[in-house]
């Protein structure tokens, strides 16, 4: 049996393995075979970072991992989505989705209508904690202690919780 001398051939025995492991992390044989590529190339490009007695394939699946890892991170932070019709239009998700103002104005008279059924002492201290004032700031200023400013704030939170169940996706 003859032996094998060269990285690029020990390297290039691994590419069947390898893309047995590609397919397993991108569930699509052409992603899997771009993979595999990727990965080889790396391997050659750093081939002088291997140390020659050591696990040659468990560095080359290391690497693929890395790589299918890293070329996910980067697909989630592009946001791009490829739409797998014919035509393959690119849709960037933050452009081309639209709010529903309708919606929203039905939602924001609910929160008014809530925030209006609220007592007043429970209604002023949860206003004044939306605009971003410390619990401090609303004591000094409502002149009570900080405790009541905290019991306030959040029984108004669990009141209007309770008036806009229908909004709560937990049920």
């Amino acid at each position: 049996m003859a032996t094998i001398s060269s990285f690029k051939d020990k390297v290039t025995l691994e590419a069947d393995p390898l893309k047995h492991f590609a397919i397993k992390l991108t569930q699509d044989p052409e992603d899997a075979e771009d993979l595999v590529q990727d990965t080889m190339l790396k391997a050659f490009i750093n081939e002088e970072k291997f140390a020659e007695g050591t696990n040659l394939k468990g560095w080359l699946y290391t690497m693929m991992k890395n790589i299918f890892i890293n070329k996910y991170r980067r697909a989630m932070k592009s946001r791009i989505f490829n739409d797998s019709t014919e035509d393959q239009y690119y849709l960037n998700s933050a452009v081309s989705a639209r709010q529903n103002e309708g919606e929203g104005n039905l939602i924001m008279k609910d929160v008014r209508v809530a925030l209006d059924h609220l007592s007043e002492n429970l209604r002023t201290p949860f206003l004044l904690s939306f605009q971003g004032f410390k619990y401090e700031e609303i004591a000094a200023h409502l002149q009570i202690p900080l405790g009541t400013v905290k019991v306030r704030i959040h029984n108004a939170r669990k009141e209007l919780m309770k008036m806009l169940a229908d909004y709560n996706p937990k049920g």
